[in-house]
């Protein structure tokens, strides 16, 4: 099964980035070309039936597979960065990290009004990112279609938060602990 085999390739380091967390690190799936077509094989099967018109991917990793499954499923990519990335006019959100605050941003013109958007990023957690994303997509009158992760942290219950947007989530590796 492919959660199983993607959880022995992905790295916990611990306190990363500050004390108590335990960060998971898809940086090893990559060096594995097999285990990545694959996880994008599984991505393609969990969104049959979805029906979105654009992907966003959230800065950083989420752009590893969001850009692979936009090609796979020949659909536009849209990049969500964090504040300053981004060369022309932008639209704004910040958020509450774990650790922190942040601000992403996301071209004006990223698409017109009532796009269907499939978000996705490496992995869901508190779901503050995911949240500010689909904000970003609501403010450009956009609709969130779906979610998905590579991986999810499902007892911290984010999934939770996303419904407002959507109901449609997916991961491929989940932790209950």
């Amino acid at each position: 099964m492919i959660e199983e085999k993607l959880k022995a390739i992905i790295r916990d380091v611990p306190d990363f980035p500050s004390a108590g967390i335990m960060f998971k690190d898809i940086t090893p799936l990559l060096q594995h070309a097999d285990l990545v077509e694959l996880a994008v094989e599984k991505f393609v099967e969990k969104l049959q039936g979805v029906e979105f018109d654009v992907i966003a991917g959230i800065e950083s990793r989420g752009f590893l597979f969001g850009f692979l499954l936009a090609q796979r499923l020949n659909k536009p990519f849209i990049p969500i960065r964090k504040q300053g990335k981004l060369p022309y006019h932008t639209i704004s959100e910040s958020y509450k990290l774990e650790y922190g605050q942040a601000t992403i941003e996301m071209h004006e013109d990223a698409f017109p009004a009532g796009t269907r958007v499939l978000i996705h990023d490496d992995l869901l957690a508190t779901g503050g990112t995911v949240v500010a994303a689909s904000k970003l997509i609501e403010k450009l009158q956009g609709v969130v279609a779906a979610y998905c992760f590579v991986i999810s942290l499902d007892f911290l219950k984010s999934a939770g938060r996303l419904s407002r947007f959507s109901d449609q989530v997916f991961s491929l590796i989940h932790y209950e602990e």
